[in-house]
């Protein structure tokens, strides 16, 4: 066992350095504005963890021979391993690297305490020397602090403006603390930045005098003429949506991952641990995180599963618990016409999805493998529908139900539902945020395919996003059309088209009778996002994006931008 456990320790420590060294290459792309190449760094980087374990699995089965069997393991390869990592300032992620591993390798079913790394273990706590951040006290006017802030974030290209830029800053800053007694008395901030996109965020928090605090949150971007600050963000919402489950993940250096999510989650109490890890790349260990939280709720109520709110859909049978905010998400094993997708091709939308820019607007979903739960924890009707129509994925003894493959997400309120329980001004609000989910996940060539209410959802944050992903498309590969001309009495009366409709053709003036909004909602998605209905917006929008055009899709409201620009 100490030979196996030494072959997972150093693939973990091969899959670190390069991670790393992926992560480090983010300061430069932002100073030298190579926008192109940070997209293929963070396609990179999401493909690191799989190909590591596919290595470590290759050794381990040359290396174990016929002991790469269930059964053959002991927990001696867990302790060999354990004592390996110990020391380390990221043995969470080193313990769900083994995980990964032992799972595949001996294939494990629902959890094994003794082979696995669960919960019960001790877990890692960050050294006191292992601070997130660095204190930054206060000194003279707010502007002269946040400009030696600005002038000591470790920025790789020269500021436009920083005198100007902390000026700005600063009268937000004095808006928002303004009633505190002696204003902010000092600030802790990350010393890393945060990278994703086009954009660089400073992280941190104001503090005053007892235990008042307010995110700060400052977003940066690297123009013709230098970096400027573009927002400021001053509260828990909004540092919560910038690291949102939709959006992809950051480019950010840590000696100690724990101890930053901690810091993270002390200005942002509502944001989950499993979020937070994912937030920051380390998308593997948010899901042993979600896992587990999961794992203690069930221990700690007798939630059971239900029907998830929303119409049925044709290609996922979808359940949840009320008590707990997540879907999951079952692949049926046919699907009826007009389905015509397969199982392979569903799995494959949802790998798009990981790899892609989500823009604030696709759910990330965490998919599972040979989950395990007690069979009384589901209701009749949502046990009886898997079976019925999920039984290659559904496995159900008398005492345990087994899930050979799931998708976990977050539990959104479908978006037909809230317009129709919601008050006249919250549906318009909905409505025209749907409109600009779709120009925002067109702006990062996808579209959504079909354009149904139920299959978009609104957050907590009121944001409207969309999480149905079987009919699922890159805008460049769609063909969008004018709707032909009936030529004849016969053709206008036509039920159905009497002209040749190709597999990729789209035909946006058909979006309308879909959308089923009632005549106040229909006209105010009209003014805000007709061109939606044109042909002409996605053809425009394919050539440039054709052309190379990278688009903003910025995490915050116009209003706290400090300058109105146009979308660069």
């Amino acid at each position: 066992m100490t030979h196996a456990a030494a072959i997972i320790h150093e693939a973990f420590l091969a899959f670190d350095e390069s991670f790393s060294a992926v992560t480090r290459r983010a300061p430069q792309r932002f100073a030298t504005r190579d926008w192109r190449s940070a997209q293929q760094d963070a396609v990179e980087r999401l493909q690191l963890y799989r190909r590591a374990v596919e290595q470590a699995l290759g050794e381990l089965k040359r290396s174990l021979g016929a002991d790469a069997r269930p059964g053959s393991v002991t927990p001696a390869l867990k302790e060999r391993y354990a004592a390996l990592v110990a020391g380390r300032n990221d043995r969470e992620l080193a313990e769900t690297f083994f995980n990964s591993v032992a799972r595949r390798l001996f294939r494990i079913r629902g959890v094994d305490p003794a082979l696995e790394f669960v919960a019960s273990d001790v877990e890692p706590v960050a050294p006191r020397s292992m601070l997130a951040y660095e204190r930054h006290s206060r000194l003279g006017a707010t502007s002269d602090f946040l400009t030696r802030l600005l002038l000591r974030a470790p920025v790789a290209a020269p500021w436009a403006d920083v005198e100007s830029a902390a000026r700005a800053v600063a009268g937000r800053v004095e808006a928002s603390v303004g009633r505190w007694p002696g204003g902010a008395i000092a600030a802790d901030v990350v010393p890393a930045l945060f990278y994703r996109g086009k954009g660089a965020y400073l992280v941190g928090r104001l503090c005053g005098r007892g235990d008042r605090q307010l995110p700060l949150v400052l977003a940066l971007l690297n123009e013709r003429d230098g970096v400027r600050v573009d927002a400021v963000l001053l509260d828990e919402a909004s540092a919560s949506i910038v690291f949102g489950f939709t959006r992809s993940y950051f480019a950010v250096e840590t000696a100690c991952p724990a101890a930053l999510v901690g810091f993270l989650n002390a200005i942002m109490p509502g944001k989950r641990r499993n979020e937070l890890y994912t937030a920051l790349g380390h998308n593997r260990h948010g899901k042993t995180e979600l896992y587990r939280e999961l794992a203690e709720h069930l221990r700690d109520s007798q939630a059971r599963f239900e029907p998830a709110p929303g119409e049925r859909g044709m290609v996922m049978a979808v359940f949840t618990l009320p008590s707990f905010d997540l879907v999951f998400k079952v692949i049926r094993d046919g699907f009826p016409e007009p389905k015509a997708i397969t199982r392979q091709g569903v799995m494959e939308k949802y790998d798009l999805v990981f790899r892609h820019d989500r823009a604030g607007r696709l759910v990330d979903a965490q998919e599972f493998e040979h989950l395990r739960f007690r069979r009384a924890r589901f209701c009749a009707p949502v046990l009886g529908e898997l079976l019925a129509t999920a039984a290659g994925s559904v496995i159900a003894g008398e005492e345990y139900v087994d899930i050979r493959h799931v998708y976990l997400e977050r539990r959104l309120r479908p978006l037909n539902l809230y317009v129709a329980e919601s008050s006249p001004g919250e549906a318009r609000a909905a409505v025209i945020d749907y409109g600009q989910a779709i120009r925002d996940l067109a702006a990062t060539n996808i579209f959504p395919g079909d354009v149904l209410l139920k299959n978009f959802g609104v957050t907590r944050h009121g944001r409207v996003v969309f999480y149905d992903y079987d009919e699922l498309a890159r805008v460049t590969d769609c063909r969008f059309r004018r709707l032909p001309v009936p030529r004849n009495d016969e053709e206008e009366r036509a039920a159905e088209p009497w002209f040749y409709v190709g597999p990729t053709d789209v035909f946006p003036e058909e979006f309308v009778p879909f959308l089923g909004l009632r005549p106040a909602l229909l006209s105010a998605f009209r003014a805000a996002h007709g061109e939606l209905l044109t042909p002409e917006y996605w053809q425009g929008l394919q050539a440039r994006i054709e052309g190379g055009e990278i688009v903003d899709i910025f995490p915050y409201r116009p209003e706290q931008r400090l300058r109105a620009v146009e979308n660069r």
